[in-house]
């Protein structure tokens, strides 16, 4: 038996069944809980992947009443997520949360942001998805191979659409792909934008050619009609609408990447804090309505609690480094 119920019994049978309970009462009640309305920080504009995932995450801790108190939502779009990064570096406590992504790494090392991850406290990675080339129904470029003939012959004859900052993992997936199939990647045009969502606009208005983002912002405009995925970064086929898409692998091009979505809180959260988003966010990710949510997306459900995504952060930023050398993008 553990000491704390060795002396629960003997305080019991000192002071009476009423101290008791009360003892036991205060002991079941959670170390710490928000006691004011949770904010989550989105540092992209509307309708992009980090949107849609802190959407989807305010909806399912309210609708499965995971957390007590009212959930907010914040875009805070700008200098490719440096905007968000600072406003969250304001706040104290546990009842701010930022959804991330590698962008904040690479801004790190990119010298965009001054404020390095580890400012920050690494609460949960939520999904992985990857990355998926795109041009509209009616562009001349069939197929990832047409794209690739055309870019060797001029590197900068197209241009293509990132969300949200050069360096950012759609630059990355695209970059990669195209070095490992032999172009010049420090010629390629490429373009930020505020989110991906505003970067598939571009290209549905037919100001950009390309665009390198996630599928879950492909999807509706695949289905639609308006715009076909040349090749996903992935290491196997996707499912459903494009079940159909190859992978660069299959091209003939050696090259995957994926792309992580997390969550962050303010530097200093306590251990109880931390334990109690472990908690939650470990049961938002077995609802559902979120798995569900995910797999439409194309987003695998991978979930990774505060300690482990500490350590995937180090072997990401790592990673990163690397790859951003090639591209002679580190400072």
């Amino acid at each position: 038996m553990s000491e704390f119920f060795i002396g629960l019994i003997a305080r019991c049978i000192g002071a009476g069944i009423f101290a008791c309970i009360a003892s036991v009462t205060a002991h079941a009640q959670p170390a710490w809980k928000p006691e004011k309305s949770v904010e989550i920080i989105i540092g992209t504009s509307p309708g992009g992947p980090q949107d849609r995932m802190g959407r989807m995450m305010q909806k399912v801790l309210q609708e499965s009443r995971l957390v007590d108190v009212p959930v907010s939502v914040e875009n805070k779009p700008g200098g490719g997520g440096t905007v968000a990064l600072a406003t969250l570096a304001q706040r104290t406590g546990g009842s701010t949360l930022m959804i991330n992504a590698p962008t904040m790494l690479s801004n790190q090392i990119t010298g965009k942001s001054a404020l390095p991850y580890t400012d920050f406290t690494g609460l949960a990675i939520l999904g992985i998805e990857y990355e998926g080339v795109a041009v509209r129904a009616d562009s001349p470029l069939k197929t990832g191979k047409d794209l690739i003939e055309r870019l060797k012959k001029d590197p900068s004859a197209l241009s293509v659409s990132i969300g949200t900052s050069l360096g950012n993992s759609g630059h990355l997936a695209y970059a990669l792909a195209m070095k490992a199939a032999g172009v010049d990647i420090k010629k390629l045009k490429t373009v930020a934008f505020n989110s991906a969502g505003d970067g598939i606009t571009a290209l549905l208005g037919g100001h950009i050619d390309l665009a390198s983002t996630p599928p879950s912002g492909l999807l509706q405009h695949v289905q639609a009609g308006k715009l076909r995925v040349l090749a996903l970064t992935a290491p196997t086929r996707a499912h459903g609408e494009l079940a159909n898409v190859p992978t660069w692998k299959e091209l003939g091009v050696d090259s995957t990447h994926e792309v992580w979505r997390g969550v962050i809180g303010p530097r200093g959260m306590s251990r109880a804090q931390i334990a109690y988003w472990d908690d939650v966010l470990g049961k938002l990710v077995k609802t559902e309505t979120w798995k569900k949510d995910l797999e439409q997306s194309q987003i695998e459900n991978v979930y990774r609690n505060s300690s482990e995504t500490a350590k995937y952060l180090k072997a990401q930023y790592e990673e990163a480094r690397v790859i951003l050398t090639d591209l002679g993008m580190v400072k």
